[in-house]
């Protein structure tokens, strides 16, 4: 359909049903209005062309706190919030992404070349999108796309993996037939932040964002992890899934997040392996007086954490399995208690003025929620899990702490990466 009659079918209720199974019916009209701002946005830009909606989620971690770059196992859930698109395929070879807020990209695909790309910006991870899919065989065209985003950036929701997989996600089904497995968008992701944009991250953000729904991953082989999506959905128990966004700032703190997987592989490499997930955990607790003296006890306590956590993950598995929502919560705060005592990515020692998550989860204890760090930590967000019926209260006190609209109240999205029109839902791989 061309972009004036996308309008039209939004502003006449067409695509309603889809709108409320993606969003919920409560977020209906401010949905409507989202998408047909953004098709208005298109056309003022590239013209009154056929057109697809396009929609990627951000992704909340339940359980693995820093495991994935030992080679460990993650629990981590799709949000009904996500970055969207409207797009349409070019005849030349070159995309053309405006996202709103920002300046357009414009990325030419015969000549993808990591020394040719400004690193850092957008315009390098659409390229290394692009230069994957060459590269493992699918097929890369031009396309132009206007986007908006509501998964907000340095909220811990993976706002840059989202992105990317939503890049791949068009070319999936405008060069390839929707053929693409949502784990070979995650690896594009991946490809494209590591060797183009220049950041080293895993590749647990981008399964999330492309899976959806629940999803555990194992990435004892991170070339080939393997992964399962879940069904489940503790809204259906009465839970509702709130990040207390505590304002701090990432800046400073690379040297931190660094120190995460170093101490961990300096641990492995005692015993001349690469990554934990290849050490016996009966080794390392019969070794822990000798590695202390060699590592420091920060090391071992992360180690510690790493083997806990990826047992814990297999006990949330079990859980989600069995609807067995009491497991699935005490798994959560254990998980969280570790992250803080062990793994210590609560607050940075180099600055223990600031402790906003320290912060935050003392005022969910108080109020008896649910609530552990959420994503890389040292700043930035919470997770809880809050009874509908006292979310507005818990608002209140928390946003009297931190400000107004720090508190954001999310549902679980079954759908990762999909292209959409009024009548279904296409998503690779979808149950």
């Amino acid at each position: 359909m061309k972009t004036s009659q996308l309008i039209l079918m939004i502003q006449n209720g067409e695509f309603d049903q889809i709108f409320i199974k993606l969003y919920g019916k409560h977020r209906l009209e401010y949905q409507k209005e989202r998408y047909i701002n953004i098709s208005k946005c298109f056309e003022s830009l590239y013209g009154d062309r056929e057109v697809n909606l396009f929609s990627v989620p951000g992704r909340s971690e339940i359980s693995g706190n820093h495991t994935d770059h030992n080679h460990g196992k993650v629990i981590a859930a799709s949000l009904d919030i996500d970055i969207i698109a409207v797009a349409s395929p070019l005849e030349e070879n070159i995309i053309k992404i405006k996202s709103a807020g920002y300046r357009e990209s414009v990325t030419g695909l015969d000549f993808l070349d990591t020394d040719k790309v400004k690193k850092g910006c957008s315009s390098s991870l659409v390229a290394g999108v692009a230069d994957y899919f060459v590269k493992n065989g699918y097929n890369a065209g031009g396309f132009c796309a206007y986007t908006t985003s509501d998964v907000i950036m340095g909220s811990g929701i993976s706002s840059s993996a989202a992105f990317e997989v939503m890049v791949g996600n068009i070319l999936n089904f405008y060069y390839n037939k929707g053929n693409t497995s949502p784990v070979e968008l995650a690896k594009a992701g991946k490809y494209a932040e590591n060797e183009f944009f220049g950041k080293p991250c895993g590749l647990m953000d981008q399964l999330a964002c492309a899976v959806g729904g629940f999803c555990y991953m194992d990435f004892a082989d991170p070339a080939f992890p393997f992964v399962e999506k879940l069904t489940f959905n503790p809204l259906d128990y009465g839970y509702s899934l709130c990040l207390i966004n505590t304002g701090g700032s990432h800046a400073k703190l690379t040297d931190e997040y660094a120190s995460l997987p170093e101490e961990m592989k300096n641990i492995a490499s005692y015993y001349s392996k690469p990554v934990l997930r290849t050490v016996s955990k009966a080794d390392f607790l019969a070794d822990i007086p000798v590695l202390r003296q060699k590592f420091g006890d920060r090391a071992v306590l992360r180690a510690f954490h790493y083997f806990e956590e990826n047992d814990r993950v297999e006990a949330q598995r079990k859980a989600i399995k069995e609807k067995d929502i009491d497991s699935f919560f005490e798994n959560v705060t254990k998980s969280g208690n570790s992250s803080f005592k062990y793994l210590q990515n609560v607050f940075c020692v180099k600055s223990p003025e600031e402790q906003g998550l320290s912060l935050a989860l003392a005022l969910c204890d108080r109020m008896n929620v649910i609530s552990r760090v959420h994503g890389g930590g040292f700043a930035g967000t919470v997770q809880a899990w809050v009874k509908t019926g006292f979310a507005e209260e818990f608002s209140k006190v928390i946003e009297g702490v931190f400000g107004k609209d720090s508190v954001l109240t999310l549902n679980i999205r079954p759908y990762g990466a999909i292209m959409f029109d009024e009548a279904n839902i296409y998503q690779k791989g979808r149950e």
